[in-house]
């Protein structure tokens, strides 16, 4: 019995030890994953979205060499009284609005400072629309009808066989996808699980199997298609995503800071919800979009791209919230309205008719419940049309 106990407790000391030198060995990998199940506590989600590379991988994205572009200052604009409680309500970290490029309302809260690298969620996918834009006008990719294949080649055989890259701009791949935030084990948390142990996206994409419609049949929202036109444009051009948004998008902005991207474990960047921005600089890359891709004088992204983008043509349902490529056009938007939309909050509203754009973002742990993302653009509309 003394023999077995002392056999026991050896083998226990060892397990011990083995256990111990795992946990050096994987310790980062461990920290990303603790961070990761945390990341949207309740204490700590505000603070979390302004820092998001001590959960994840990250890589810079460089503002470049040339000058800051300066937002003057306009009239400031008394804010309908019911702002303040859809601040409050709604978790808001900055709010910043434009009226023909002049800042005429800028605010930060719950401790965020203009300084804060914001987390876009979702407002990414606009971004990387708009470098696909500037590469099909450089000839770069032939057309918006080639397959996915063709550039990703990696995807022969998996879901995306078949979906053409305007499919995938579309949201309308067909491919099963889980995107239920609030279950664990849905397929977006387990590509976030991914994200923080140093997997592979373009693996993880190429692992996915099912579909439950014919590509460009039925608009459903799949964060991995977006992925997907990150795959494209890799494969057309063998250059990161990072360095192409950098050259092509970021540098003639004269944004205030640098950004980043978060990053899979091959330093592949998180394309479908991953910069991490000032609120000004998220206001610059709107006034460029609002403005039909010019900006400062230069045409960084070709106006005929913008147009069409930003227009319904996704096969969304009937009376819904419509769909371009990779942007948003409210139910009931007049020509020129239309915005980028993350989760938690995340907004760039653009109405180009009234030369506005408003950017707004959040730390709303109820984004998901009924008719917020309705207030959320009604909001916008009212501070629209009183400037």
């Amino acid at each position: 019995m003394k023999k077995h106990f002392k056999r026991l407790l050896r083998a226990l000391v060892v397990f011990a030890i083995l256990l111990a030198g795992f946990g050096i060995w994987k310790r980062e990998e461990i920290q990303r994953l603790w961070a990761v199940n945390s990341l949207f506590a309740a204490e700590k989600i505000v603070s979390n979205f302004s820092n998001m590379n001590a959960a994840f991988l990250t890589t810079p994205v460089l503002r470049g060499n040339g000058p800051v572009s300066v937002l003057p200052k306009g009239r400031e604009i008394p804010l309908p009284a019911e702002t303040e409680d859809w601040i409050k309500s709604r978790s808001v970290t900055s709010l910043l609005v434009l009226k023909s490029g002049k800042i005429r309302h800028e605010s930060y809260h719950l401790g965020t400072t203009e300084t804060d690298l914001r987390i876009s969620w979702s407002v990414a996918k606009s971004y990387l629309s708009t470098l696909l834009g500037v590469l099909m006008k450089e000839g770069v990719i032939a057309s918006l009808d080639d397959p996915v294949t063709k550039y990703a080649p990696l995807l022969t055989g998996s879901a995306y066989d078949g979906a053409t890259i305007r499919n995938v701009l579309n949201m309308a791949s067909g491919v099963t996808f889980d995107e239920d935030y609030l279950d664990y084990n849905s397929d977006i948390n387990r590509m976030g699980r991914e994200i923080a142990l140093g997997g592979t996206l373009d693996q993880f994409a190429a692992d996915l199997s099912e579909t439950f419609v014919a590509p460009g049949e039925q608009w459903q929202y799949v964060s991995v298609d977006t992925h997907v036109i990150g795959m494209v444009i890799r494969g057309a051009t063998g250059q990161s995503i990072a360095t192409l948004l950098q050259d092509r998008i970021v540098a003639p902005l004269g944004l205030e800071r640098d950004l980043y991207y978060i990053t899979d474990g091959e330093g592949v960047a998180f394309v479908l919800g991953g910069l991490n921005i000032t609120t000004r600089d998220y206001a610059r890359f709107g006034l460029m979009i609002e403005q039909d891709g010019q900006y400062n004088g230069q045409q960084v992204v070709p106006a005929d791209w913008i147009a069409t983008a930003t227009a319904a043509s996704a096969p969304t349902q009937p009376g819904k919230i419509g769909y371009g490529y990779q942007w948003w056009i409210p139910v009931g938007a007049e020509e020129g309205e239309f915005l980028a939309r993350g989760v938690y909050g995340q907004y760039i509203y653009i109405d180009q008719a009234r030369d506005v754009v408003i950017v707004s973002t959040a730390a709303d742990r109820k984004f998901r419940e009924e008719g917020v993302n309705k207030i959320n653009i009604e909001m916008f509309r009212k501070l629209a049309r009183m400037l």
